[in-house]
């Protein structure tokens, strides 16, 4: 597959360690023109930015483009953050935005369709901690049969997101949210809008934001 400019870029941005503002300055080019070309609200970009942009990197814009070439990969938007203990509202959830931040796809996974949150909160301690990153897909509304028993991202009514296994509750429609803490508390008989099984858990200390 041909690699494009943005996607290298963003790459070697993220490999630098450097800040978009950082680079926008370095090369003159507007921190709010980068900001839409990394949201894809812009696909192109000049030669002359794309000249200068590459060169804020040490690169030209042919050498970013074979170092990208083998290993690009797509960003995934950490749309938002999740409980775990903590009461937390979801926001910008499934979006296509750039979300709270963005982080490159993981090999494992395809990035079609799948949405980053942040953890907050202790409850699911000692399998995921606070900072941690859970991904997931959701595709519709409701609690699919394959999510129960399972541990996942879900959102109850109130519009606050939860990491918890689904358990069924004691009535059709409410479910049962059991924490892996054990001095986390569980939720019994919640109604839920929809619950999506985690597919991949990056530890924080693995987390580089792009």
């Amino acid at each position: 597959m041909k690699t494009s400019f943005r996607d290298a870029f963003f790459i070697a941005l993220h490999e630098s360690g450097r800040s978009m503002r950082d680079v926008a300055i370095a090369s003159g080019v507007s921190y709010e023109q980068l900001k839409k070309f990394k949201q894809g609200k812009s696909e192109k970009t000049n030669a002359e930015d794309a000249a200068a942009l590459a060169a804020a990197l040490g690169h030209s814009v042919e050498s970013l483009l074979g170092t990208a070439g083998v290993s690009v990969r797509s960003m995934i938007a950490v749309a938002g953050r999740v409980g775990a203990g903590a009461i937390v509202n979801l926001t910008d959830d499934h979006t296509k935005g750039e979300g709270l931040y963005q982080i490159i796809c993981p090999p494992q996974i395809q990035p079609s369709g799948v949405v980053g949150v942040e953890i907050e909160g202790d409850s699911m301690v000692p399998i995921y901690h606070p900072g941690d990153v859970l991904l997931y897909s959701r595709h519709a509304l409701g609690v699919p049969s394959e999510a129960l028993n399972r541990i996942c991202v879900a959102e109850d009514m109130d519009g606050h997101a939860w990491v918890k296994q689904v358990r069924i509750g004691t009535e059709h429609g409410l479910f049962n949210l059991i924490s892996a803490n054990p001095s986390g508390q569980n939720m019994l008989d919640v109604p839920l809008k929809w619950a999506a099984p985690v597919r991949l858990h990056l530890p924080a200390e693995f987390v580089k934001r792009v």
